[in-house]
């Protein structure tokens, strides 16, 4: 075995909450090295994020061109050029790229690129993409290893070679007809691109409704959407079998309330959840301890069950969302420098950038339902949002929970365009512990998405009248 090179912090996955993490360390003057086995800056400048909404507005454009004559303007027949499509994107992925070597070069970080095993505590062996193998130990080591797709238990799904996100968004080629398992975020934002490039698509969900975590209203208005785009979508529905191949020909063995039958199409995509990358790496001999379901278990000061050792991100069971990651970071960033901050009651706010988009933060109908709360709501559809109607997207609506015996924000839910910065105004106020009557008599832009809290909040119900006993 070599002699282990030293370093103040070590790192392993250079994903969001790590290489921030990276960044911060190596500027404060510590010696840092992070390692990354394949992706720069983690999943979401390469795989995930930021390429997926790129694609999804170039499935926009796509739809502008083909709806330009409701917009007053006339065009010719309309094409997808799904390399020009690709080339966008990668374009667009590799800048990021560059820009996270560069940070790492500018820091004073060492990033090496290779393969991460536990050997012993805080002490990895690194197999190197160059060839040859070097072992680090870190004072203080960091955890942020990221999740993958799941791949589902099911009779030949494996051997037909599906597509999940990351694939999917590499397509040089305009697939013929889509078969997506999954109703989530993932597997519906790009059922509708495909869709829009000019895939045929099929959704098929095994929970009665789409965007399971939902109210459902928001679920319905999801499917009409869908619905309308000419998407077919199959719920309730259970997969037994896939055969053939993804990419030339799958058929697909489904059972729902109408019996037995065969979906065909030309190509498979599993959006059914993610999986957390902590196998296969030695944790255990590192002292590192995983719960039930995989992730590693930490506290809410992300401290895992090894003193010196932090997990951050998707592989600490974090929600998983990238913003969540940075926060991350911040937690543990700030108690390094001695503050005491933790991941506990944080408010976080949820986006999915369907075409309109769904956004939500804090608890929403179901939420409030299960938990007892009792609250007030306010609903308008997305007529009433001026913002929307010049854009002449009107679809959806926006709904907000207020306490049932006082005028605190409980929640805030929108199925409409631009409506995650109208979400962005009200987490504001939540965290700021505001009333809701401060957004209903604030003077917001015209015409605005902001501007439609008004309208929606001059329609809170008044408290029920405490008659005396």
């Amino acid at each position: 075995m070599s002699e282990a090179e030293s370093y103040e912090i070590l790192v392993i996955g250079s994903g969001e909450a790590g290489k921030h993490l990276t960044w911060n360390m190596a500027q404060a003057g510590h010696r840092t090295a992070v390692v990354e086995r394949k992706y720069i800056g983690g999943s979401c400048p390469n795989i995930a994020c930021l390429p997926s909404k790129n694609v999804i507005r170039s499935a926009k454009a796509n739809w502008f061109a083909r709806h330009g004559a409701e917009y007053g303007i006339q065009s010719g027949s309309v094409s997808t050029d799904m390399k020009g499509v690709l080339r966008r994107k990668q374009k667009m992925v590799e800048g990021e790229v560059q820009f996270h070597l560069d940070r790492f070069k500018t820091t004073g970080a060492e990033l090496i690129q290779g393969e991460a095993q536990f050997v012993a505590a805080k002490t990895v062996e690194v197999r190197l993409i160059e060839g040859g193998r070097r072992m680090i130990t870190g004072d203080r080591v960091f955890l942020d290893l990221g999740s993958r797709s799941t791949i589902p238990d099911i009779l030949g799904l494996p051997v037909a070679k599906p597509m999940t996100h990351v694939e999917a968004l590499d397509l040089n080629r305009l697939p013929e007809h889509v078969i997506v398992l999954g109703g989530g975020y993932v597997g519906l934002e790009l059922a509708q691109a495909l869709r829009r490039f000019g895939s045929a698509v099929t959704v098929i969900e095994r929970g009665p409704q789409l965007a399971a975590a939902e109210d459902p209203d928001v679920a319905q208005a999801l499917l009409e959407n869908f619905t309308s785009e000419g998407i077919k979508v199959l719920l309730d529905t259970q997969v037994s079998q896939v055969e053939g191949l993804s990419g030339q020909n799958v058929r697909i063995a489904v059972e729902n309330g109408h019996g037995e039958q065969t979906i065909e199409g030309t190509d498979l995509l599993v959006a059914t959840g993610r999986t957390p990358n902590t196998q296969g790496l030695g944790l255990e001999k590192a002292g590192v301890e995983l719960d039930t379901r995989g992730y590693i278990k930490v506290n809410e000061r992300l401290e895992t069950t090894s003193p010196g050792v932090w997990a951050m991100g998707d592989c600490a069971g974090s929600p998983q969302f990238t913003h969540v990651a940075f926060d991350d970071f911040r937690v543990v960033r700030d108690n390094l420098n001695g503050s005491s901050r933790t991941t506990r009651d944080r408010l976080i706010p949820f986006c999915m950038f369907t075409d309109p988009e769904l956004a939500r933060v804090g608890l929403n109908e179901t939420e409030a339902k299960k938990r007892g709360t009792a609250y007030r709501l306010a609903k308008i559809p997305m007529t009433g949002v001026l913002r929307a109607v010049t854009l002449g997207e009107t679809r959806g609506f926006v709904k907000m929970l207020v306490g049932g015996e006082s005028d605190h924000i409980l929640g805030f839910t929108g199925f409409g365009a631009e409506v995650s910065e109208m979400m962005a105004a009200v987490q504001t106020a939540m965290l700021g512990g505001l009333l809701y009557t401060v957004l209903r008599d604030a003077i917001f832009t015209h015409p605005t998405p902001a501007e439609g809290l008004n309208f929606l909040l001059e329609s809170v119900p008044a408290r029920a009248r405490q008659h005396p006993a």
